[in-house]
């Protein structure tokens, strides 16, 4: 029983860590997506910057309702495990939802020829004043970058 709850509690330590370190900030990777492509860019200076939160798309929910069931399903017996089951599937979702939540900037941005634009960007870390390239594909946003 004792080995159940620490290898429990092993399995939900890493899961919390590891969820943490999947946001690279000011990466140099690229998706594979964006490859072989002709992408263009413009460049302009920052004039507000306002933090945000991207919320879960519910992913995070999903995949953390099901970790937690089957953890909480390692515990108790009988009823008990029905109630373990129920509360591991209730407190992963919960956990999941928050995992997947992202803090992000929205970048007021008059650009060079004078249009003004309002990006969300995640881990770019920039500020007020600051003069930057925005990477695009079409409409989309591929990055945006200090220069």
């Amino acid at each position: 029983m004792k080995l159940k709850i620490l290898l429990t509690s092993c399995m939900v330590g890493s899961v919390l860590f590891l969820g943490g370190c999947t946001r690279m900030y000011n990466s140099n990777e690229v998706s594979l997506a964006n490859t072989n492509q002709v992408l263009s860019y413009e460049t302009g200076t920052v004039t507000d910057v306002r933090m945000v939160v991207i919320k879960d798309n519910g992913s995070g929910t999903m995949i953390g309702a099901i970790t937690g069931t089957v953890l909480g399903s390692l515990l108790g017996n009988g009823k008990g495990n029905v109630l373990t089951t129920l509360g591991g599937g209730l407190a992963g979702a919960y956990v999941g939802t928050e995992l997947d939540k992202a803090n992000a900037e929205e970048l007021f941005i008059k650009l060079d020829n004078g249009k003004n634009i309002v990006v969300v960007a995640k881990g770019v870390d920039i500020r007020k004043g600051d003069r930057v390239r925005i990477v695009l594909n079409g409409n989309q946003v591929v990055r945006v970058e200090r220069i």
